[in-house]
């Protein structure tokens, strides 16, 4: 359980402090901030888009494989468990790390 407890008219209440993640591609150090970054180290990797599945979603997949990357097509949705994804997908190419 993690948070600040606020105290507010007599009453104790725990308040959440999300943290901030970031996907970090371990080549340049540089932290991924949007998805043209994104992409291009995808592409380096061997993953295409795809063009045939959800149209709110970008989709990633690897002709050697059948793994299919989805991601919101608003960055601002990018979350953990999308880069979980990533990191789960390509080993030892990024990592996740709290800000």
């Amino acid at each position: 359980m993690s948070g600040v407890w606020v105290f507010n008219n007599c009453v104790y209440r725990l308040e959440s402090s999300p943290k901030r993640r970031l996907l970090v591609h371990l080549a340049s150090g540089e932290a991924v901030s949007s998805y043209s970054s994104l992409e291009n180290i995808l592409r380096d990797l061997g993953w295409e888009r795809y063009y045939g599945g959800d149209p709110d979603l970008y989709q990633y997949h690897k002709q050697s494989s059948i793994d299919l990357i989805s991601l919101p097509k608003d960055f601002s949705k990018f979350c953990s468990v999308h880069m979980y994804d990533i990191v789960v997908k390509n080993p030892n190419v990024s990592h996740v790390r709290d800000m």
